[in-house]
């Protein structure tokens, strides 16, 4: 089953085209992850992947329906690279917020929490306000707050920003463990080297484009190919797919 199509898909702002012709499919059970710098487009396609804008041209379609429908969203969890949150609350009160934005069921939002909080490292501090976080703390209590409704597709803008070499570790297996239970994760991001370990797919943008879409496997060798020569040299080559 495809949980990602996106078809010749593209994207303006009026004269500036963030993102052309582009095809990425993403099937049941996989990660990828998606690369380029910054302006490349990898925001503007998150937005079309959950429906917040539509592509000028071309099809999104998630988990088989328009991600703009109600039945599609509440199948998706979404971690923005910077979330907002009220500083007064505390990582339990956070949770327990969202699981009310998603209409979920109360004993079964409290029940997930204590699940989640633990998973994320956050078990300790689960009653201290948000305001005394840090960064990297933060980062855990929105990926908390990403799976809270049980997503079967789970979409990350820059995970890995302001997690300690630790957290990452613990990051890096609960998105394994989640893709063995069948979840399927879209992360966007420029940590290359936790990319090239965690991630089944990668795509690499540039201006608005794919120059490369393939299994992470083929990038396999002895030293001399892997994912940062491979992002830098299409990057460098500037070609399309």
């Amino acid at each position: 089953m495809e949980v990602v199509s996106i078809q010749c898909a593209s994207r303006s702002f009026g004269e500036i085209h963030a993102v052309r012709d582009l095809t990425l499919k993403l099937a049941a059970g996989e990660i990828m992850g998606f690369l380029g710098t910054n302006g490349a487009g990898k925001t503007t396609t998150i937005k079309m992947m959950l429906g917040l804008i539509v592509p000028t041209s071309g099809k999104v379609a998630v988990l088989g329906g328009d991600p703009r429908t109600p039945s599609v969203r509440a199948q998706v969890g979404y971690m923005p690279e910077i979330a907002y949150y009220y500083p007064y609350l505390n990582a339990r009160e956070l949770l327990s917020f969202y699981g009310g934005i998603c209409a979920l069921d109360k004993d079964l939002v409290r029940e997930r929490t204590e699940v989640l909080l633990a998973k994320v490292g956050l078990a300790d501090a689960a009653i201290r306000p948000l305001k005394t976080y840090s960064k990297g703390m933060l980062q855990r209590a929105g990926i908390a707050q990403a799976l809270l409704n049980d997503p079967a597709l789970l979409v990350l803008d820059e995970p890995f920003t302001g997690l300690d070499p630790l957290a990452r570790i613990h990051f890096r297996e609960l998105m394994k463990e989640l893709r063995d239970a069948g979840k399927t994760i879209f992360f966007s991001s420029h940590e290359l080297g936790e990319t090239e370990l965690l991630c089944d797919q990668v795509a690499i943008m540039k201006n608005g484009r794919a120059v490369y879409r393939g299994p992470v496997r083929d990038l396999a060798g002895e030293g001399e190919k892997n994912l940062e020569r491979l992002f830098l040299d299409v990057l460098a080559k500037g070609g399309e797919e």
